[in-house]
């Protein structure tokens, strides 16, 4: 069974300095309808103003996943990191028993435009952990490139959770398939361009939930490369 989310079904909101599409419920958007899919509890698309960003903020007993599409993301924390995130990098922050951060737009000039995502821990009240992983983007190129995982994977960051992350970019007429086990759950989300998910078209800011299948097939169909996120979820 497949489940749209269409591009506008979505939150929106627009502060000035940030412009978000919110995916499921999050601040002054709620949507008792949407509250996640599975662990998978946000999905923010936020664009923020050069020179401005989400001040010191506390977090708890939540996988946080940053993955920044165009510009550059400065983040600073209570653990003592202070870092910048760029396109083709995943970050991880897990919450733990507490955490405060800072994130803002790492540029005076230019906006930075990135996915903002929280996976629900299965495991909570423990430290607090950093990590940011860079990849090159012939890895995700016409292929998935996994980002995140429950069980350490080279050139992943581990979550605490039994879930995996996945990106690719797909040329026109690419089809990559991923299998899901028994009982398991996919969530896609278009980041760009256009695609069909087992014969279901799909464009930019579009989702859909998987149910009781256990292939996926994903083609990029529109002229220009698509790029979408797939996550495999118990």
């Amino acid at each position: 069974m497949i489940t749209i989310r269409k591009s506008e079904e979505r939150g929106h909101s627009d502060k000035g300095w940030v412009d978000s599409y919110h995916t499921f419920s999050f601040d002054s958007y709620k949507d008792p309808a949407h509250m996640g899919f599975r662990s998978l509890r946000v999905l923010n698309d936020d664009r923020v103003t050069a020179g401005r960003g989400f001040g010191a903020h506390a977090h708890r007993d939540m996988e946080i996943l940053s993955y920044v599409l165009d510009g550059k993301l400065a983040h600073k924390d209570s653990m003592g990191h202070g870092e910048v995130l760029g396109p083709n990098e995943i970050q991880r922050m897990s919450a733990g028993k507490g955490v405060v951060h800072s994130e803002f737009n790492g540029s005076e000039s230019d906006p930075v435009r990135f996915l903002q995502i929280w996976i629900v821990p299965k495991i909570t009240g423990v430290e607090p952990e950093y990590e940011q992983v860079k990849f090159d983007p012939e890895e995700k190129r016409n292929r998935f490139k996994l980002l995140a995982s429950g069980e350490e994977a080279p050139g992943a960051v581990r979550i605490r959770q039994d879930a995996r992350m996945f990106v690719a970019e797909l040329t026109s007429g690419t089809e990559l398939e991923h299998r899901l086990a028994a009982a398991r759950f996919a969530w896609v989300h278009v980041v760009k361009g256009t695609v069909r998910c087992n014969n279901q078209a799909l464009g930019a800011g579009d989702a859909c939930a998987i149910e009781q299948e256990l292939e996926l097939k994903i083609v990029g169909s529109g002229p220009d490369a698509a790029e979408v996120l797939l996550f495999d979820l118990a």
